[in-house]
């Protein structure tokens, strides 16, 4: 009986001292060692920097929500003259695209499509040839799929803009860019919510 107690004693002890091994407080600093760190621990990636800022998505992949992916290549200039835009524009995204428009594309064409963005300047600038003017000269004859082309694959000085804006985004800054040019016609009104009576005055 005593030799059974005496075991039980030990056990017990040999549990409290194993248990306040492994749990040293919440302030604890040092918790041993990681058997694979690289594993424990992921790498950090510069996400900003310029190799991997200008990656393009996976080739073959759909992000949720997205239309279907592009299947003309950076050499089918002449098919992408075809493509239409799959969107049913809106006011609303003329406005989104103009916003996107200012924010990617603003630096270099300008805000009024010109050609003369801050980088460029009447040649003031640290670019020393001028952006395409997207509303006057041979530029302004561009299709909106031809157009949607560039921007995603990029042209001459110009990268592709594929890792910043996604396919519905880039057919947004297309049709704000086509609503621009000489004699664009102007989109369909949105549909008013029922029982607004004040929309089909």
């Amino acid at each position: 009986m005593k030799r059974t107690s005496n075991i039980l004693i030990v056990a017990a002890l040999a549990t409290g001292a194993f248990l306040a091994a492994c749990n040293r407080g919440e302030h604890n600093r040092k918790p041993g060692r990681i058997y694979m760190p690289d594993m424990y621990e992921s790498r950090a990636y510069e996400f900003y920097s310029a190799r991997l800022s200008g990656l393009k998505p996976v080739e073959g992949t759909v992000k949720r929500g997205e239309l279907l992916p592009y299947h003309l290549k950076e050499s089918d200039t002449a098919q992408a003259n075809l493509v239409k835009n799959p969107l049913t524009i809106t006011a609303t995204d003329l406005k989104e695209g103009e916003r996107l428009f200012n924010i990617y594309c603003g630096i270099c064409h300008g805000t009024a499509l010109d050609g003369n963005g801050p980088l460029y300047k009447g040649g003031d600038g640290p670019y020393p040839a001028a952006p395409a003017n997207l509303v006057a000269g041979a530029k302004a004859g561009l299709t909106e799929g031809r157009i949607f082309h560039v921007i995603t694959y990029g042209y001459n000085m110009m990268g592709s803009y594929a890792s910043q804006l996604d396919r519905e985004q880039r057919w947004k800054v297309v049709a704000y860019i086509q609503s621009k040019k000489a004699g664009a016609s102007a989109p369909v009104a949105e549909a008013a919510p029922a029982g607004d009576s004040t929309a089909a005055k």
